[in-house]
């Protein structure tokens, strides 16, 4: 089973509740689940607004003011659902949370005999630690931070080759090279510290952190589709996190500190008004319930911002291996993905000029439909603002389920390093 099986399955009623919180730098976003299945079936949403101090670039930097953001939202989602969970999945993200996909070939002494399960987990063991070491280091040398103070997140095996040959169980091959590719994703201990204590203020038992982009990435149960490429980015309050899925497996993810909140303090500025008042005239505008006068106006004024956020996309997917191909599909989700200036800019030929397309990418938006496995009983998840949540939610479900052979191994490989 999964690493939740154990939890889900100890009681039988609590077991088959969950929360998803989704700790956003503008807006908390809490689901209250139900397991049913192998699908997820929301019965409860809580939504609450933070303050404008309490988190910067996705990092929390007022963990009272977040804490009772949190309670507000979760006492909400709750209230509907009718139903408390006590065990949370959080999810993390911002500037300074890196993921990225190491393949490390290993060389087997007798390529004649066969892989068996003691063979695989040495293997597994070996890749890890290389993958992880290489990860930690680069992460440690962009952020600044010293290798001891950067922990990782989560762990996912996303390609398998033996001798080139792609298999998704590597038991009973032949063959002398097994390249394994394993995602990992880290973020600063501070980060992190800062959400186990979240968990704990709410008294919720902390079953995963999850990074974002990560968990966007896998919401669309693309992971076996191998033909599968897009380009998923999540465009919040204070960060806009990409993530590259390429065949089916997570590339890496990257973390730029421009959302929403940069065009909301634009608005404020040009218009002489308040953040709150500047924020409402932004999702007004999204929502196209302006009048012409007043959207022309709104427009003016994002659109330079517009330009240097796509820089920030530009910069982000300029650091994946310019030998590869960029996949020319691009998801949209998050609350200010919806402003028309997002959608414009990423639909222009001239930027994406200067980045290895085969062909002008094609942008839409992420539906609560397409994520696979979860269930909106509320009719409350209806725009692509509520996919990030949703997604955290799905990666509970794919936890819970029959775990396959590898993710087990890789599972024990990591609680060996943590330990």
């Amino acid at each position: 089973m999964g690493i939740f099986g154990n939890i889900f399955k100890g009681k039988k009623e609590a077991g088959n509740y969950a929360l998803a919180l989704d700790v956003g730098t503008e807006v908390i976003k809490a689901l209250v689940f139900k397991i049913e299945s192998g699908k997820g079936r929301v019965i409860g949403v809580g939504r609450q607004r933070q303050r404008l101090g309490d988190m910067q670039n996705g990092a929390i930097t007022d963990i009272n003011g977040v804490i009772e953001s949190c309670h507000v939202a979760v006492e909400r989602a709750v209230e509907m659902a009718g139903y408390r969970p006590d065990q949370v999945i959080l999810g993390i993200a911002g500037e300074l949370v890196k993921g990225t996909t190491t393949t490390v070939h290993y060389e087997r002494l007798r390529p004649q005999s066969k892989i068996d399960l003691a063979e695989l987990k040495n293997i597994v063991h070996k890749i890890q630690w290389r993958a992880f070491d290489q990860a930690r280091r680069q992460l440690a040398w962009e952020s600044g931070y010293s290798e001891i103070d950067v922990k990782l997140v989560n762990a996912a095996i996303v390609d398998v080759r033996i001798d080139g040959y792609k298999v998704s169980n590597p038991l009973g091959f032949q063959g002398k090279d097994v390249s394994i590719g394993i995602f990992n994703a880290f973020a600063p201990l501070v980060h992190l510290g800062a959400l186990q204590t979240l968990a704990s203020e709410l008294e919720l038992d902390l079953l995963s952190i999850v990074a974002e982009p990560y968990a966007v990435a896998r919401s669309m149960g693309v992971e076996d589709a191998s033909e599968f490429s897009a380009i998923f980015m999540d465009v919040g309050g204070g960060t806009t996190d990409i993530a590259v899925v390429r065949n089916g497996g997570v590339e890496g993810t990257k973390m730029f500190a421009l959302g929403g909140r940069v065009f909301t303090k634009r608005l404020a500025q040009v218009l002489g008004v308040s953040f709150q008042e500047a924020e409402k005239i932004k999702i007004d505008y999204a929502s196209n319930l302006l009048n012409k006068t007043s959207e022309k106006m709104v427009r003016e004024a994002l659109e330079a911002d517009a330009q240097v956020w796509l820089s920030g996309v530009e910069l982000s997917l300029g650091e994946f291996p310019r030998s590869e191909l960029l996949p020319s599909k691009i998801l949209l989700c998050g609350g200010a993905s919806l402003l028309p200036e997002i959608k414009k800019v990423l639909s222009s030929r001239s930027w994406s000029r200067k980045l290895p397309f085969a062909k002008p990418p094609v942008v839409r938006f992420m539906r609560p439909e397409d994520v696979t496995n979860i269930i909106d009983e509320t009719g409350k998840l209806v725009d692509p603002k509520d996919i990030t949540p949703m997604a955290l939610a799905n990666l509970a479900i794919d936890l819970a389920g029959e775990e396959p052979l590898l993710s087990s191994i890789l599972r024990k490989v990591i609680r060996m390093m943590q330990t």
